[in-house]
């Protein structure tokens, strides 16, 4: 299992919340997705086949940026 925060600097509301933890909710291998609207990030618990590769791409699907690094 790994667990990993993701920072998402246009998290603004609850509707990037609902969106951003469905998208992750939908890849395989994600366990949680839990969006913090006041810290911009996501905290995801996944097991493989999930990649970050994947988990990124799910939120870059949504129309979001993710901060690396």
């Amino acid at each position: 299992m790994t667990e990993t925060t993701i920072s998402v600097p246009d998290i603004h509301c609850n509707h990037c919340k609902m969106s951003l933890e469905g998208a992750l909710g939908k890849v395989a291998g994600v366990k949680t997705a839990s969006v913090d609207v006041p810290s911009a990030t996501i905290s995801v618990t996944f097991d493989a086949p999930a990649t970050m590769d994947e988990l990124v791409a799910a939120i870059e699907g949504q129309g979001y940026e993710v901060i690396r690094g």
